[in-house]
């Protein structure tokens, strides 16, 4: 039996892309940020399973500097590598696009850092189209923060909060009780046809609950409104094939449902790891369980949390031993990143940064510096025998790598 179970660490940047003056990036570096805080406490980072597969050596790849605090001797057991982006843009949907095989060679559009930020045409039409008394925010802002600010004379005035960042998306946060739920979906929906000619991204609903500045929260219950792909992906070429992917976290949303079969929501890292093991359990021969685990960005990289970043980084490593011993003989996991979001980086945007590669499953060696995310998905089309003109190259090949 064939299986590959796919992880993306959302925004687990290892440094050193080499196009990263580009995008005001140079030195950015979301691991060693984080073992270097924690050597410098003394405290060490502590995540010896994924050292074991490679991080370290991956880290070294891609910077030429073995992460702080790290054992250097530590055997290593799984393939590793780690890749550069050749996408345009730091986001996530060109991060995951480009790992299944399809790299955007285009721009996104984005909204300027004015306010207001969003075409007085646009915000016109939504308020009279879906009968609003107007909006708030209309601005570049943390998600948190603009809550924190606009939240209360949101519940008063029943004004959804408008907001923006430097990635190629239009944002609104709104109550789950006071605006309603499907209301804000619906709101968005209707968002979505309103910004395809503005090339967006995504439009994302971003609901919230509490009373007060002090005890608003956001809820799992977040929704992305996305561009489907403009060709198959990985994920298409699995499902054309009669098997089933098994989307877990955001997957599908990032895909607007295109090439997924199964669905597994699950809000917070430890419940989307529980979702990744119950998928693993029902995969049959030939599927792909895809998870994406959001909380390193959106809750630790976005708002700059070093500490909760490398809490978060431990967390995950002591149940990557779970996800290691319900494999299958033949099973592949293969555990990779989308972007960096370093949380000692100025900002709070994502970070132009490579990937690490860790592949369990394959034997163990290098698979060296991957000059494309799109080599995952290649390899992962190869390993599970489809045919496919995916983007890419194969790394899981004699040549490619060294077995143990």
């Amino acid at each position: 039996m064939r299986r590959v179970i796919l992880i993306v660490l959302d925004s687990f940047g290892i440094g050193g892309a080499p196009d990263a003056d580009l995008f005001a990036d140079q030195g950015a570096n979301t691991l060693g940020t984080i073992a270097g805080f924690c050597a410098d406490r003394q405290t060490h980072l502590n995540i010896p399973h994924m050292l074991q597969l490679g991080l370290g050596l991956a880290a070294q790849c891609a910077t030429g500097i073995y992460p702080a605090g790290f054992n250097a001797d530590l055997p290593v057991s799984g393939l590793w590598g780690a890749a550069c982006e050749v996408s345009k843009g730091k986001d996530t949907p060109s991060g995951h696009w480009e790992i299944t095989g399809l790299p955007v060679p285009f721009d996104w559009g984005y909204f300027p850092k004015t306010i207001p930020t969003f075409p007085a045409s646009l915000t016109e039409t939504i308020i009279r189209q879906e009968k609003l008394s107007g909006i708030l925010g209309d601005c570049h802002a943390s998600g948190t923060e603009i809550i924190a600010q606009y939240g209360e004379e949101h519940i008063r005035s029943g004004k959804p909060i408008f907001y923006t960042s430097s990635d190629s998306v239009l944002q609104v946060a709104a109550h789950e009780a006071h605006f309603g739920l499907q209301r804000l979906y619906d709101l968005c929906a209707a968002l979505r046809l309103l910004v395809d000619p503005l090339n967006i991204g995504r439009v994302i609903a971003r609901p919230f609950i509490g009373e007060t500045r002090d005890s608003f929260e956001r809820t799992g219950n977040r929704r992305d409104f996305a561009v489907p792909p403009p060709q198959p992906t990985l994920l298409n070429i699995v499902e054309a094939s009669g098997h089933d992917v098994y989307a877990v976290g955001k997957i599908s949303d990032i895909f607007a449902g295109s090439g997924i079969t199964k669905l597994r929501k699950a809000h917070g890292n430890q419940a989307l790891v529980d979702a990744t093991l119950e998928a693993m359990d029902e995969a049959g021969d030939g599927d792909l369980v895809f998870t994406n685990l959001v909380d390193f960005d959106m809750l630790y990289g976005h708002r700059r949390d070093i500490t909760g970043y490398a809490a978060a980084l431990e967390a995950f490593d002591k149940r990557l031993p779970e996800i290691l011993q319900k494999m299958c003989e033949g099973d592949l996991l293969i555990l990779t990143a989308d972007h960096g979001c370093d949380p000692g980086w100025h900002g709070s945007d994502h970070t132009r940064e490579c990937v690490p590669v860790l592949v369990a499953g394959a034997g163990s060696g290098t698979i060296g510096m991957r000059n494309s995310f799109a080599d995952i998905g290649k390899s992962v089309a190869s390993y599970l025998g489809l045919e496919n003109n995916l983007a890419g190259e194969n790394f899981l090949t004699a040549d490619n790598k060294a077995q143990s």
